[in-house]
């Protein structure tokens, strides 16, 4: 059985597997508490970072190389366009973008408001993130105004990749949704491998609920 150790941007890959009907565990790791001490998970990715995979003998870290490689294993799915269709391009670019584009540098702009001693958390390094996560969602909004997700008509995992970054930036209280993208987390949400995979995820589900009550 494939087990997922950490939510955060595990929790992509949980909604990945709900979508594909793939059984697995979701081991919890906690960040917060420290892993010095949790040595079944440091084995698994030394380095300390979420999320990670063991299936099998394979070990994987990076949520969207996991999505890659569980769709290319198990697959094939209809959340991972083939090479030769025209949605290809769309889904391999906003598959990417949704981690490269716009998580990675959100998460900077996050730990800098949040983590930073109140001297230091507006600084120069923050705002250039968010200037280039900016820049970045307006790749996803021009896209949106074509399609209803990022690979055209049909939910891909590229659709994965970047709802989880436009819920983790509206959750963090670091920006505020337009109108068009509130509207694309809603139809990507709506989906039931979405409500089981927060059913699974009991910490994000709870971050969720927080951040829906402020």
């Amino acid at each position: 059985m494939i087990t997922v150790f950490g939510e955060g941007r595990g929790f992509r890959v949980v909604w990945l597997l709900e979508e594909m009907g793939l059984a697995y565990r979701l081991r919890p790791v906690d960040l917060i508490a420290g892993v010095e001490r949790d040595a079944e998970f440091l084995a698994v990715n030394p380095a300390g970072f979420i999320p990670a995979i063991q299936d099998g003998d394979v070990v994987m870290v990076e949520s969207i190389a996991i999505m890659e490689y569980l769709m290319a294993r198990y697959g094939p799915t209809p959340l991972a366009p083939d090479p030769r269709d025209p949605a290809f391009p769309a889904y391999q670019q906003f598959l990417h973008l949704g981690e490269a584009g716009l998580a990675a540098f959100m998460y900077l702009v996050v730990v800098s408001r949040n983590l930073a001693p109140a001297a230091e958390r507006d600084n120069w390094g923050a705002r250039k993130a968010l200037k280039i996560f900016e820049s970045r969602l307006g790749l996803v909004e021009r896209r949106l105004a074509r399609s209803p997700f990022l690979a055209g008509e049909r939910f891909t995992a590229a659709d994965i990749s970047v709802t989880y970054a436009l819920e983790f930036a509206q959750r963090t209280g670091c920006f505020v949704l337009g109108e068009a993208e509130r509207d694309y987390v809603a139809r990507a949400t709506r989906r039931d491998a979405y409500a089981r995979a927060m059913e699974t995820c009991l910490a994000t589900k709870a971050w969720a609920a927080e951040a829906a009550g402020r």
